[in-house]
């Protein structure tokens, strides 16, 4: 290793987490967690823990058509599925974008576009004239009153919709179907796409009590006893003494409980968000800012002279201009092949000055960045393991980052066993379109219950 690249991983150890950090890490989540969950404490913690009113899996015998919606990000989608004999199902689906001025628009624009999708889809797929069962995916912090009832508590993710936070997003959908006039549904759920990840996997694999995204945010959602569940205002005679717990972890830290391995990056990225002082831990995890996390350190190593001789280019300055999927391509490369790294650079107008010295230090600080990433979501998950003490348990995962970055499912899989009771077996299953099949799943459990 040559003298540079010692010196940028010696100015870069602030962005390595210990295990003894991790294990910190596990154990505030926890306390927090509890306080999520607690009576009194619930209004002050920083981790929610809304209660899904998702009580039942799937156990394979549902049956019928579908609609689901999934609101989760840029995208939007809409989805029919079949239920049939045997644990078999189909799916059509069709992706619809939500476009800026729409996400930063009133809320009235917002659900009017979502039912125009809707009516579209229906049209397309011929189920315009029936009335069917939907579960409809909002991926937002929503303070859940029922299983159709979901008041949303702050936007995140680049939405900033008037008229939406404290309103329940189930009556606004209706109300936005009732002004079209020309469709019918009977909405069974609304759930949040780590609900839809854990109801998709359990389909399949009936030990899965967690629900894991990391994509544009990061959320995790479990299976809790109903016991340790204070604020519970179901009925509790005749019913599953357990519930979906959806624990909004996004926001872990907002109490400035990790402000020991905050760095100035970290700082940075928050400072110049829309939502400043919110969503900490998935600032430090999620795909909307990996990217500007790397680009942020490769600005400082420039301005230090420690890579590129010190030259820099308009686009590497440009704030948002290192987008995540650089971090999954430059790590994509063997050992010792820059191929994409040069690429990337290429792009950013570096190529002319990248060294293959500079060129190992770039990847290395998108290794610490991403590594830092899965080590965080690690101990998350290792304490809601430890939490259940169940002894074999699968994990659903979802979203662009477990799903495209070449190491991140390794990373995690090792620090979890690390971190965890070594009694407790675990998986790590990807979850095949939870906040689609996932939401259609949860209103087919609802329609089998009924």
């Amino acid at each position: 290793m040559s003298a540079t690249s010692l010196k940028v991983r010696e100015r870069l150890q602030d962005l390595v987490l210990s295990t003894e950090q991790a294990l910190e890490i596990k154990n505030k989540l926890n306390h927090e967690i509890e306080r999520g969950l607690g009576k009194d404490t619930h209004a002050t913690s920083s981790v929610k823990c809304f209660i899904t009113y998702v009580q039942d899996l799937p156990n394979s015998k549902e049956r019928g058509k579908f609609l689901a919606l999934d609101l989760g990000g840029t995208n939007f989608r809409v989805l029919l599925i079949t239920l049939a004999e045997g644990a078999h199902f189909h799916m059509d689906s069709k992706i619809y974008a939500v476009p800026k001025d729409i996400m930063t628009g009133p809320g009235t624009g917002l659900f009017d576009h979502i039912a125009d999708c809707l009516a579209d889809f229906m049209k397309e797929y011929d189920v315009y004239k029936e009335k069917l069962p939907l579960g409809f995916t909002f991926s937002f912090p929503c303070v859940q009153e029922g299983l159709t009832k979901a008041r949303l508590s702050t936007w995140t993710k680049g939405f900033n919709c008037e008229g939406v936070e404290n309103n329940d997003v189930v009556k606004l959908l209706k109300e936005a179907i009732a002004r079209r006039g020309d469709v019918q549904i009977d909405v069974m759920a609304v759930l949040n796409d780590t609900t839809g990840t854990l109801m998709s996997c359990a389909y399949k694999k009936h030990n899965c009590r967690v629900g894991l995204i990391v994509g544009t945010g990061s959320n995790a959602c479990y299976v809790e006893k109903l016991e340790n569940v204070q604020l519970w205002d179901g009925p509790t005679e005749g019913v599953p003494d357990q519930v979906i717990i959806n624990t909004e972890w996004g926001a872990f830290g907002d109490n400035d409980v990790l402000e020991n391995i905050r760095t100035e990056y970290d700082r940075t990225i928050d400072r110049e968000s829309i939502n400043p002082g919110k969503q900490l831990f998935e600032k430090m995890i999620s795909g909307m800012y990996m990217g500007e996390l790397v680009r942020l350190v490769l600005v400082k190593l420039i301005r230090e002279g420690l890579i590129f001789g010190g030259k820099s280019s308009d686009m590497i300055q440009e704030k948002g201009r290192f987008y995540t999927k650089y971090v999954s391509e430059i790590e994509s490369d063997k050992q010792g092949e820059y191929h994409s790294c040069l690429q990337v650079l290429e792009e950013l107008g570096l190529g002319g000055v990248a060294t293959e010295t500079d060129m190992a230090d770039v990847r290395t600080v998108c290794e610490l960045v991403s590594r830092r990433a899965a080590h965080l979501t690690s101990a998350g998950v290792a304490c809601l393991l430890d939490r259940m003490g169940e002894k074999d348990v699968t994990v659903a995962v979802d979203g662009s980052v477990y799903r495209f970055h070449p190491h991140f499912h390794h990373l995690m899989m090792d620090k979890i066993s690390e971190l965890i009771d070594p009694s407790i077996k675990f998986d790590l299953m990807l979850s095949e379109d939870g906040s689609g099949r996932g939401a259609a799943l949860v209103a087919a459990v609802a329609c089998r219950d009924r």
